[in-house]
């Protein structure tokens, strides 16, 4: 592990005005969102999609980072240049997701646990050696009767760190995302009990396994009501709530926060993270990890239609930009 080689690019990821760009949907997921809009889901349309992203005009200006899915980051754009070096050029980091998903967690009903730590030290190798700077793993922590077990956090929790440990080893800076799905009809005090609760328990095993903080990025979800609850919490609630947890749990060395939308909408995962950023005491620089916020509406312009392209990169890149004025305060 080099620590300077480590804060350096942590640094980067977290500069402001920008963010991180997740554009790292599994196949499941594209193959979903190509069908809203009655695309096949080809090797070739995804392609294209995440081609459209990438060139959209000045992204770099409010994108520090993109996640990448393992295909995106050996795939060529059009003129045969490779998404990864393409995004360098242009002064966004590559990076990717390293996991292989969530699985049921045996013997606990509707829990998952995140695989993919067999292997990962010699892929984390190579990543590297194909110019990745950082990874990052997700794990999914569901709020429902009785749930989640502590068998559910402290495993996910646990494979968290040790896949900390393995990026740190290797140079790369890593992502570590323990979210609270927003699925459910839960309040916003049940949210902010069990991220509480997943916290504490990431930052321990963290510890455990000498994760180094100032090189590492936390992306959490936000402490917020359950999307079918009927009497959800204001944004100043959702903004406050959120910042109080996190001051609480995540250590001041932590090199940054860059938020998941976790299926908000656009116009909540600005507000809320505009609102915290109108803070003046936050302890580490605070910011977005979005996809679905920053291209949903850019896909739904798109249609897959070449002639779409321009109309869609427009919307992808304003709502790029209100998300990087959102993570300084300044919608």
């Amino acid at each position: 592990m080099e620590k300077s080689i480590l804060v350096e690019i942590a640094n980067k990821m977290m500069m402001r005005p920008k963010g991180i760009l997740a554009m790292d949907e599994s196949s499941p997921t594209i193959a979903k969102r190509l069908a809203s809009i009655n695309v096949d889901n080809s090797e070739e349309n995804r392609r294209r999609y995440r081609e459209l992203i990438v060139t959209a005009p000045n992204l770099s200006d409010y994108i520090s980072g993109a996640i990448l899915f393992e295909e995106t980051f050996d795939q060529k754009m059009n003129d045969g240049t490779l998404f990864r070096d393409y995004l360098a050029s242009i002064g966004i980091l590559p990076g990717i997701k390293v996991d292989k998903g969530a699985k049921d967690l045996s013997c606990h009903p509707n829990e998952k646990i995140t695989e993919g730590l067999d292997g990962l030290r010699e892929r984390l190798a190579a990543y590297y050696e194909n110019g990745a700077k950082f990874c990052k793993w997700r794990a999914v922590i569901t709020i429902a009767n009785n749930i989640p077990s502590d068998a559910c956090i402290e495993s996910n929790m646990n494979a968290l760190a040790r896949y900390a440990s393995l990026c740190q080893e290797n140079n790369l800076v890593p992502i570590v995302e323990p979210e609270v799905l927003i699925n459910g009809t839960h309040s916003i005090d049940d949210c902010d009990k069990v991220t509480r609760k997943s916290l504490s328990s990431l930052f321990s095993h963290l510890k455990m396994f000498n994760v180094y903080l100032p090189g590492t990025v936390l992306k959490p979800s936000m402490v917020i009501s359950g999307q079918e609850n009927d009497s959800r919490a204001s944004y100043e609630e959702v903004a406050s709530k959120t910042i109080a947890c996190l001051k609480d749990f995540v250590p001041n060395d932590t090199a940054g926060i860059a938020f998941l939308s976790g299926g908000q909408t656009d116009l909540e995962a600005e507000s809320h993270l505009n609102i915290m950023n109108q803070s003046s005491d936050l302890p580490w620089r605070v910011t977005f990890s979005y996809a679905r916020a920053i291209q949903a509406a850019a896909l739904a312009a798109w249609q897959g239609k070449d002639e779409n392209l321009e109309s869609s990169q427009s919307i992808l890149i304003e709502r790029a930009q209100r998300c990087s004025n959102s993570s300084v305060g300044k919608l």
